[in-house]
């Protein structure tokens, strides 16, 4: 590991931070991030909830040695009615990246594309050991850009042939529907009926703000992967606790997933206990838990959102700046 000395701190906006990674990059550092964590060569990440009247703020921090040493901590402040309310987007947010040698801050940048690509990321990253093969067919249930990333990353893996996209608000859906046709070559198709589509999905993806399951037992079929991206608090939900109970569970961290994630939900049903839980992504992707071991088994991947991806992105993504002379440079000190 090496750390320079400090010179200036290195601002990148949305738009900065969009141009600078590729899909395949993010996919790549996840998938490393993950199998660092599940071989023990990391601290373990922190997070920090807090409610406000019609949203919340969450903060999550980490530490990973790379090539150099990074701290990275994120402040996402998630408020469901800001587009209806404020024209603005649902999740908001910075991050602040530091040298973890000597603390000073490299880097402030906007926390919304690295979010969520690092959480499409997951998805595939979990799809790719957790999933069949061969899966062809996707329901995205929120079409909104987290359920656009996860699509487009999915398609990067998978020889996918249809995806049927269902939202809250029939119109969001027919809009994702026509765009990922046309980028992707592939059949997207807006659904009103989600039994319908889950039944015959090999994945099934959940990025939604709901507070009540809407993803119920018997609408899936053995062997399907479900990646549960959208409880990111307790009180968030979209499986039903049932499903949990007849299915492998892959959570990326259990603290987290125990308290905030759809695992918390089946685990206050008095459904499950923590030593349920199959293992966390980490010890899958590293091979030290198995992955799939069957087509018969209907796997989740309880997805709440680990520091340690924040940290791994961001610390791309600036590596990146650096590398091509990116972004503005402010020094703090003035």
């Amino acid at each position: 590991m090496q750390s320079t000395l400090p010179s200036k701190t290195l601002l990148l906006t949305r738009q900065d931070v969009a141009a600078l990674m590729t899909a395949a990059e993010y996919v790549t550092a996840i998938e490393r991030v993950f199998s660092l964590y599940g071989e023990g060569r990391t601290t373990q990440p922190g997070i920090l909830g807090v409610h406000s009247r019609d949203g919340g703020f969450h903060i999550k921090a980490g530490v990973l040695d790379l090539e150099r040493s990074y701290f990275a901590a994120k402040v996402n402040a998630n408020f469901p009615q800001n587009a209806q309310r404020f024209n603005l987007p649902l999740i908001q947010g910075v991050i602040v990246l530091c040298d973890a040698e000597n603390g000073y801050p490299l880097a402030v940048m906007d926390s919304m594309e690295i979010t969520i690509q690092r959480t499409g990321a997951a998805t595939a990253v979990a799809a790719k050991y957790l999933a069949q093969a061969d899966s062809r067919f996707v329901t995205v249930c929120g079409c909104g850009n987290q359920g656009r990333v996860s699509v487009r990353m999915l398609a990067g893996i998978f020889p996918l042939e249809r995806v049927f996209a269902f939202d809250s608000d029939i119109s969001r859906a027919e809009m994702f529907a026509r765009e990922l046709s046309d980028e992707l070559s592939i059949k997207v198709e807006a659904i009103t009926d989600l039994k319908a589509a889950a039944s015959q999905s090999d994945i099934c993806v959940t990025c939604t703000p709901a507070k009540e399951y809407f993803l119920k037992k018997e609408y899936i079929s053995p062997g399907t992967f479900i990646a549960a991206v959208g409880a990111d608090n307790e009180e968030k939900q979209e499986l039903e606790p049932a499903l949990l109970k007849e299915s492998k569970i892959v959570v990326d961290v259990l603290s987290q997933c125990a308290t905030i994630g759809e695992l918390h939900h089946a685990l206050s049903a008095g459904l499950m206990s923590e030593s349920d839980v199959h293992a966390n992504l980490g010890q899958v992707v590293a091979g030290t838990r198995p992955a799939r071991e069957s087509a018969e088994e209907t796997i989740i991947f309880d997805s709440t959102g680990m520091a340690l991806q924040d940290v791994i992105a961001t610390a791309a993504v600036f590596e990146k700046a650096q590398s091509q002379d990116f972004g503005h440079l402010l020094d703090f000190a003035l």
